[in-house]
């Protein structure tokens, strides 16, 4: 089983080679490297990392999603996994055991699959816990981060990222895969990459185009019955309260700790 492990870059500096780092020192081997460079002129593409299994490809893109798309292109493995740039593995072994995980799976398809863990934030120095199991209101509220899910192949080569979205593109292609390609969506229960943080989507300027995205996403594949029912629940549950929480550095490392206990019971 071959993974195609996609990292999108422009103007990225050092953080390129530290991503590319985390990949090669990884112990399984049968995986490839998809740069897709958008035109960068800082010279990080110069100094790239030389290695047989890194296949760079430089060419214009109209936004990540964009970019991410034309990667796809050129990927020829059986999951994809996209770390972007100063994003990086939890560990060595990740490629190993995710083999391994699927090795067993023997009730699902291989090319209908979604497989996701948890992940290590260093902005907070605390693991997220992906929920157990993917449901409608998981698919409403919170789904595991993009780069802790390897997608089957076959996946992203049918359904490419709707650009118009310039936030939640990765958040319309995983309700896709769960309502409309009805994909087998399975926690491997390791903790798969350290996430950076701090990106596009988390600043303050883009914060009210990320909600208006996620309405005009979860309408498209959820009922009127659903959404309301979703967001009473969210009012009720305190939501924004829990956000904060769970983004304070003084709180969440408890709030995470605790919400893990909750899934695994």
């Amino acid at each position: 089983m071959k993974f195609s492990i996609i990292v999108v870059c422009l103007n990225s500096g050092e953080k390129l080679n530290q991503t590319l780092d985390s990949i090669l020192a990884q112990t399984y081997q049968d995986y490839e490297i998809v740069v897709k460079d958008g035109g960068s002129k800082d010279g990080s593409i110069e100094q790239i990392r030389q290695d047989e299994r890194i296949q760079l490809y430089v060419e214009k893109d109209a936004g990540i999603y964009d970019a991410m798309n034309q990667a796809v292109a050129y990927a020829g493995g059986d999951f994809i996994l996209f770390l972007n740039c100063g994003d990086v593995f939890y560990n060595s072994k990740v490629l190993e055991e995710v083999a391994g995980y699927v090795g067993q799976i023997t009730n699902a398809r291989h090319n209908n699959l979604v497989l996701y863990g948890d992940t290590y934030s260093e902005k907070n120095d605390v693991v997220i816990a992906a929920a157990p199991q993917i449901t409608g209101f998981t698919c409403y509220r919170n789904i595991p981060c993009h780069q802790s899910c390897f997608y089957a192949t076959a996946l992203c080569k049918k359904k490419p990222y709707d650009a118009q979205y310039r936030i939640r593109a990765d958040y319309d292609h995983f309700l896709w895969c769960y309502y409309r390609a009805q994909a087998t969506m399975l926690h491997t229960g390791l903790i798969i990459s350290s996430y950076e943080g701090g990106g596009f989507s988390e600043s303050k300027e883009n914060q009210k185009r990320d909600r208006e995205e996620h309405r005009s996403i979860t309408e498209q594949y959820m009922s009127r019955r659903e959404l309301l029912q979703y967001r009473m629940t969210m009012l009720i549950t305190l939501a924004p309260l829990r956000k904060m929480v769970a983004e304070s550095k003084v709180f969440s490392g408890a709030y995470h700790w605790l919400k893990k206990c909750l899934y695994r019971k």
